[in-house]
C-alpha cells in the first residue's frame, strides 16, 4: 500500500473512532441527566423506577401535610383525585405557593417502601395567577369596567 494512501486511511479511520466516542459519551451524559416525569398513578402502580432521579407531581391531598416541629421536615400526599395518592417527604424550605389542594411537582427518588424522597418542590399556579402588587391595580380596572355602561346596538 502506498504511504500517502495508508496515511489518509490511518486519518479517516481516527476521525470515525474519535466521533464514535465522542457521540457515545453524549449519549451517556444525556442519559444520566434524563429526569422522566410521573404522575401519581404510575408512581402507584409501580411503573415509576426505584432509586432513580425522576418527576413526579400531583395535587396535595388536604389534611395530608404534617411538619416536624423541630425541623424543616415536612410529609405529604401527592394525589391524582381519581384515586391513587402516594406519600412525599421533603426537607427544606417550601414554596410560597406550596399548600393543600395545590399542584405541586417533586424531584427526587423513589424508595423501595414507596415513599417519594424529595429534594426540590416546585408549586404550580394556575392561569389566572396575579401578582400580589398588582391585584390592587387589577381591582381597580374591574371596578372600572364595571362603572362602564352598557351599550345595547
Amino acid at each position: 500500500m502506498h504511504p500517502q494512501r495508508r496515511n489518509r486511511l490511518l486519518g479517516v479511520a481516527f476521525v470515525l473512532v474519535g466521533a464514535s466516542a465522542a457521540v457515545t459519551l453524549m449519549l451517556l451524559a444525556a442519559n444520566e441527566s434524563l429526569n422522566l416525569f410521573y404522575p401519581p398513578a404510575k408512581v402507584v402502580n409501580g411503573e415509576a423506577p426505584v432509586g432513580v432521579g425522576i418527576r413526579a407531581g400531583g395535587m396535595v391531598l388536604e389534611g395530608s401535610v404534617q411538619r416536624a416541629p423541630d425541623s424543616l421536615d415536612v410529609a405529604f400526599t401527592l394525589t391524582d383525585r381519581r384515586g391513587a395518592s402516594f406519600k412525599a417527604v421533603y426537607s427544606g424550605i417550601l414554596p410560597d405557593l406550596f399548600r393543600e389542594g395545590q399542584g405541586i411537582l417533586v424531584r427526587g427518588e423513589l424508595g423501595a417502601d414507596g415513599v417519594f424522597q424529595a429534594v426540590e418542590v416546585l408549586a404550580k399556579h394556575d392561569e389566572n395567577y396575579m401578582p400580589p402588587e398588582l391585584l390592587p391595580l387589577a381591582a381597580g380596572v374591574a371596578d372600572q369596567e364595571s362603572r362602564q355602561p352598557i351599550g345595547l346596538e
